[in-house]
């Protein structure tokens, strides 16, 4: 069977290395498509041999340009590598414009369409990765679910009376997580060198545009992180675009933000952490992967099984709101959470899947 996986953005190519590595032992023949959609200077040549990620058979380098002309540009080259490539099966992941682009560029190129982590939805149709989960799911052949919800998801919608076929398959992140964690306790070195005392600090992150590109909402933010500082060390990697906006704002930090790191920082930073505050979706199950508590910074979540095991608060954009989750979590026991993600084998799951896929 020949694959075509089209990946766009760094978390989209960690996740895939863990279903490539199982499909690599398999009797599939993967090509790997990098679209460029988010430039990001970390993934580097040594960024592929430490997460040992097979490198893009293609590089697109598609990237700052509006959502239109982004889509539109990805499914004019993406066309042009299914009628080289032939493949059986075209894979996505997620919910950025690469996967909708890819998706729909099989679809009209009929190629069957599997999508990693379907089902998911925010119900917050401004979000522009809700329009891409959505429409993505529904031009799919193989919906692959993280989560019983996700699959709930799909039967609320209709999607039993479409022609497609619906997998729990366990989050492949959580695969991922595993891995890596076991990898980065051996290399990593970021809490020696930033001089961190284990479970004595807060991780915090902040890219969306709906909170960087909201002065009102990014100055809450700021209120907030300057607040727990007080009681409890905030670390903060900060992307340089949010950081210039921070600055242009005038807004001060009480503490000192640190560059942006790598995944196997990231998952010490998150492992030694007390407690997780952020406004990404990646991030929200790997703190619970991490047995960490989390304040989200948003109003809603696609990981709504977090929130109602009170594992995950939903600060809804209120200081007062994200406090008072704060205060209640910092220094209190994490409560057991079986198995929301699978266990681990997803990846397996995946490619057992398609490997009976006939073209």
């Amino acid at each position: 069977m020949k694959l075509l996986t089209i990946l766009g953005a760094r978390p989209q190519f960690i996740k895939a290395s863990v279903v490539s590595r199982v499909i690599r032992e398999q009797d599939v023949q993967e090509k790997i498509v990098h679209t460029g959609q988010h430039y990001d200077t970390n993934m580097s040549e040594v960024f592929f041999n430490e997460m040992e990620i097979p490198k893009p058979d293609y590089n697109l380098r598609i990237n700052c340009l509006d959502h239109g002309a982004m889509t539109g540009r990805m499914m004019e080259q993406i066309e042009r590598i299914i009628i080289k490539e032939t493949p059986d099966v075209l894979m996505v992941y997620g919910d950025t414009n690469t996967t909708l682009a890819g998706a729909l560029t099989a679809k009209k190129q009929h190629v069957k369409v599997a999508h990693v982590e379907a089902g998911l939805r925010s119900y917050n149709m401004d979000m522009p990765e809700e329009i891409n989960r959505i429409l993505t799911d529904r031009i799919s052949d193989y919906l692959f679910c993280p989560t019983a919800r996700s699959v709930d998801n799909l039967h609320k919608e209709g999607y039993g009376n479409f022609d497609c076929k619906i997998e729990k398959v366990g989050d492949v992140m959580y695969d991922a997580a595993l891995y890596y964690s076991k990898k980065s306790d051996t290399v990593s070195e970021i809490i020696s060198s930033l001089r961190l005392t284990p479970e004595k600090y807060v991780l915090c992150t902040v890219h969306r545009q709906e909170n960087t590109n909201d002065p009102e909402k990014l100055k809450s933010i700021v209120d907030l992180l300057n607040t727990i500082n007080k009681k409890t060390k905030v670390i903060l990697p900060l992307h340089p675009r949010t950081k210039k906006i921070i600055q242009s704002h005038g807004l001060k930090l009480s503490f000192k933000p640190i560059a942006p790191v790598g995944y196997l920082d990231m998952i010490q930073l998150i492992k030694n952490s007390a407690l997780i505050i952020t406004d990404s979706g990646g991030m929200q199950k790997e703190a619970c992967f991490f047995r960490k508590f989390c304040i989200t910074l948003r109003n809603e979540t696609e990981w709504m099984e977090l929130v109602d095991h009170k594992v995950n608060f939903l600060a809804r954009n209120n200081k007062e709101v994200a406090l008072k989750a704060f205060n209640r979590c910092i220094g209190t026991k994490y409560p057991i959470v079986k198995d929301l993600y699978g266990t681990g084998n997803a990846a397996q799951k995946i490619t057992e899947i398609l490997k009976k896929i006939q073209s």
